[in-house]
């Protein structure tokens, strides 16, 4: 018969708990783009999921907070990023609060609907806003993908144990 190890005792709900947990939990990492009323806004994102197949629509979670939630709360469509291992300093930047995200090295153009475009990416789409859901104190926004490019090489940026990763075989 072999020995049960001790269990841990249970951590009561906090944001501390559920931080902890979902360090252990590996995240593709996004970029969410949108034009502003004083011009292009962006932020790293992790929690971007694919809700539906038909019609395509994905959604992803932002602060209310942040200083593109304003941008965000407004916009009718939205561009997603997939980025690849390549990129943890591009993750950085958009992640970084008071960083100039749309200055040198950022390599953007003015995509479909107007929303900024960032080049060299894994795949990108562009997203017409569906419905923006409270949840605390962040938006699920859902959004419907209206067209997009899944063609760039590489392989796709991790989140995993605070830090930006690469997969490994």
């Amino acid at each position: 018969m072999t020995a049960t190890p001790e269990l841990a005792i249970p951590s009561i709900a906090s944001p501390d708990l559920l931080r902890s947990v979902f360090r252990r939990h590996a995240a593709g990492v996004a970029v969410i783009t949108a034009r502003g009323a004083d011009g292009p806004v962006g932020f790293t994102a992790t929690s971007l999921t694919s809700v539906s197949a038909e019609p395509p629509m994905l959604s992803f979670g932002i602060g209310t907070g942040a200083s593109s939630w304003p941008a965000i709360a407004r916009a009718d469509h939205v561009g997603v990023h997939i980025l690849g291992e390549h990129q943890q300093e591009l993750a950085a930047t958009f992640a970084r609060s008071g960083a100039d995200r749309f200055g040198a090295p950022t390599v953007w153009h003015d995509g479909p609907e107007g929303v900024p475009v960032l080049d060299g990416v894994l795949a990108w789409m562009v997203c017409r806003v569906v419905t923006r859901v409270p949840a605390g104190d962040h938006r699920i926004v859902l959004a419907e993908v209206t067209l997009g490019d899944p063609s760039g090489p590489g392989r796709p940026l991790l989140y995993h144990q605070g830090r930006f990763t690469a997969l490994r075989d």
